[in-house]
């Protein structure tokens, strides 16, 4: 049986048995080297290159853990969460609440589609806007499962239909690209039209979370997020106010301008340490609680480099794509299917629909032209193939992202809160949508 199959199953099932996803990603990249024909030295040492691979993402999260804790003890997160819980009142009925409900996650959802385009920063807003808002869901009773797929659906939706930002990234500079070098002679102007089939599919997730799964209200531990929250020395007065905006608005500024969250974040936790706005905690008890925050999230993502250096190292995911050919025949469907799942496999394992393009791009152009797929059909199962997996891994910052706003008191468990709701509702329905852009398009 193939190497990365097994590790991706080994690594899946290890995570759900609640064992740490780290080791969980060490173990099955060991299990994929020895099994793919890699020496034991080989295998650690491949895994230890790639390890370098994560180290940037790990430096952005331990930056942006410190600067949003630097921005929740400046007291303007918390204020205006406690603002907005003193207008609920006591006596608000039902309908108000559930009206409440759908404006916050109407605005969550609208945030993470900005990151992607609008105001590009990815998943760096999370930790920083969602941990002071934990205690308005709270008293809204909402469902954090419900708030992980609603931010993971604007964090990976947007990219796969609208050209600008990570999507401009996704669909030209990469998805297209990787086509045309492959033999596909396709134009700019028909890769968007021919992802939204596939995206449909998420749009039909969404609406099963927020309309059937997740629609009950959830009790938390208000205690546990009390405790999380920090306490504030002095009354919010304009200088907090004014050094927290400028701190935000210097943080986006040079993460637009750097294309970096390590800068833009340090950028702004030095505004912090230096207006002195923050003379009732030291800079080192913030950083340490930034670092301590965001650590599980950084060492998942330098594991999760380690694991993909080793599956790329052992060359089976090209004797994986290669072999589908002998098990479909001429069966176009069936071709259609495995493509898609095999796409979501790699994915799963790797973490990152972008890296996942040019690894099955190289078989699956000549593989679905031989078997007769139109243009936008080979696009869209490419294409596809890539998205599948970015919801619903332990690897990917889609699921990460989440996870690390939502537990910022421990509340929200990674593998059952974040990467089994999203895979449910978004995994699913985009192979089913996936394969009927295929034999439509």
């Amino acid at each position: 049986m193939n190497s990365v199959v097994i590790a991706v199953c080994l690594m899946l099932g290890l995570s759900l048995a609640r064992v740490n996803v780290v080791v969980a990603l060490t173990l099955s990249a060991l299990v994929a080297g020895l099994m793919g024909g890699m020496t034991l030295d080989a295998t650690i040492g491949a895994f230890n290159d790639g390890l370098g691979g994560g180290a940037q993402i790990a430096l952005s999260y331990a930056l942006l853990g410190a600067f949003a804790v630097a921005l929740s003890h400046s007291g303007l997160t918390t204020l205006i969460s406690r603002t907005v819980i003193s207008r609920l009142g006591r006596d608000a009925n039902a309908k108000e609440l559930a009206w409440m409900r759908r404006l916050l996650l109407l605005a969550l959802g609208a945030m993470a589609i900005s990151s992607q385009n609008l105001l590009p920063i990815h998943i760096a807003f999370i930790p920083i806007l969602v941990p002071p808002l934990l205690h308005l869901m709270s008293k809204l009773r909402l469902d954090r499962r419900l708030v992980a797929c609603v931010l993971t659906f604007g964090l990976v939706t947007t990219y796969m239909v609208l050209p600008l930002g990570f999507g401009g990234i996704f669909l030209n500079d990469i998805l297209l690209a990787n086509l045309n070098s492959n033999g596909l002679n396709a134009v700019r102007e028909q890769v968007p039209g021919a992802m939204i089939i596939p995206a449909l599919g998420m749009v039909l997730g969404l609406a099963l979370a927020v309309l059937v799964s997740y629609r009950k209200p959830r009790d938390y531990q208000e205690q546990q997020i009390l405790a999380a929250e920090p306490e504030i020395a002095t009354e919010l007065n304009r200088r907090s106010i004014i050094t927290a905006l400028l701190a935000i608005a210097a943080t986006l500024a040079v993460q637009l301008k750097t294309d970096s969250m390590i800068f833009g974040a340090l950028v702004g936790f030095m505004i912090f340490s230096f207006s002195g706005a923050l003379k009732h905690v030291g800079d080192q008890d913030l950083f340490s609680q930034g670092v301590r925050m965001m650590a599980s999230i950084g060492f998942i993502m330098i594991a999760a480099a380690g694991f993909a250096a080793v599956v790329k190292q052992t060359g089976e995911v090209a004797t994986l794509i290669s072999s589908l050919g002998e098990l479909i025949g001429d069966n176009k469907p069936l071709a259609a299917f495995l493509m898609l799942l095999v796409g979501l496999l790699i994915t799963m394992g790797i973490g990152s629909s972008f890296s996942t393009i040019p690894i099955i791009a190289t078989i699956y152009v000549p593989l679905a032209l031989s078997f007769g797929f139109s243009v936008p059909a080979t696009i869209a199962l490419v294409g596809t193939a890539a998205a599948l997996g970015d919801a619903g891994s332990p690897a990917s910052d889609s699921t990460l992202g989440p996870t690390a706003g939502l537990n910022a008191d421990g509340q929200h468990d990674h593998m059952r809160d974040s990467v089994i709701p999203t895979f449910i509702h978004y995994n699913i329905p985009l192979l089913i949508f996936g394969w009927i852009a295929a034999m439509v398009l």
